[in-house]
């Protein structure tokens, strides 16, 4: 089997969250939100979890908001890693540096793993989910969050603009992001059952690019393509990406908005007992019935 491509430089992304790592609380916003996201789904799930792993925790989002919920007392130990060894330090409780594409855990090992916001730098993100389904025990829930489908797409279109204005070409930016559609398929080739996957849309406003910019780089979020653009942006085409921003997306109040759509994930490793779908041609009623229709055989049309 061939290895997956590289897309991104992982030694580049582990050093932006490094630097990131002091300031991570100024904007972790996001984090936040799909984490409390993460546990409000954890709630409605009424069994325990005696082992479970945060990946990519960052800043503790996902233990700080289970710590405020009802959930608390189902799950038990909790095992926070992430690629950035900064971004552990300082906290109680059981922390491992590691690499969400090589995970450390042994096969049906744990009751729930979680990951907000993290997954989307991997390489193979197929990869790296079926490694989550291999280390969780059978009927063992995953439930993750990505950044996907239109994040921060009114910042690529105003930096490729200004850079095919004012230089040769465009260079790439801003990272590609999978839909939800893509999102619900890779589970699905990953092996997890019952799979679900739904977007969160998040506006957020800014007084210009320049802010946005300051808090993706606080985020740890930055480009880290390897075909990305090696040249910094210059002065000239910063200005003009911000002044395009400012024409084409600023608001009635001049400030500009920012999409992140987060993309949420759900799946169950395999287990007999699960809820299977019915096989083809096992329905018990015909769909016409249900609805209380008359049915036309094909061929003939409506009102004939």
């Amino acid at each position: 089997m061939s290895a997956p491509p590289r897309l991104f430089d992982r030694a580049l992304h582990r050093l932006r969250l490094d630097r990131a790592a002091p300031g991570y609380g100024a904007a972790d916003f996001l984090k936040a939100r799909a984490a409390g996201d993460a546990v409000e789904r954890l709630e409605t799930i009424m069994r325990s979890f005696p082992l479970a792993v945060d990946l990519g925790a960052r800043n503790g989002a996902f233990a700080a908001a289970l710590a405020q919920s009802d959930a608390k007392d189902r799950v038990g130990a909790l095992i926070e890693t992430d690629l950035s060894a900064r971004m552990l330090a300082g906290r109680e409780g059981m922390r491992v540096q590691a690499d969400e594409e090589r995970l450390p855990f042994a096969d049906e090992s744990l009751d729930l793993v979680v990951s907000t916001l993290a997954l989307h730098w991997t390489n193979d993100l197929v990869g790296a989910l079926i490694q989550i389904r291999n280390a969780l025990k059978p009927d063992g829930l995953f439930i993750g969050a990505v950044l996907g489908g239109a994040t921060l797409t009114e910042l690529r279109q105003a930096l490729v603009q200004a850079e095919a204005e004012l230089s040769n070409g465009a260079g790439l930016r801003v990272s590609p992001f999978a839909d939800v559609l893509d999102a619900a398929g890779l589970l699905q080739r990953a092996g997890f059952a019952l799979p679900v996957a739904d977007t969160d849309r998040v506006t957020v406003r800014y007084a210009n690019a320049l802010e946005l910019i300051r808090d993706v780089r606080a985020m740890g979020e930055s480009n880290v393509l390897v075909d990305r653009a090696r040249q910094p942006i210059g002065r000239a085409v910063l200005a003009r990406a911000a002044a395009i921003y400012q024409e084409r997306f600023a608001g009635p109040d001049g400030r500009i908005a920012a999409s992140f759509d987060i993309v949420s994930l759900t799946g169950w490793a395999p287990h007999p007992d699960q809820q299977q779908p019915l096989r083809p041609g096992s329905a018990k009623m015909r769909l016409a019935d249900a609805l209380h229709a008359r049915e036309i055989p094909t061929g003939d049309k409506a009102g004939g």
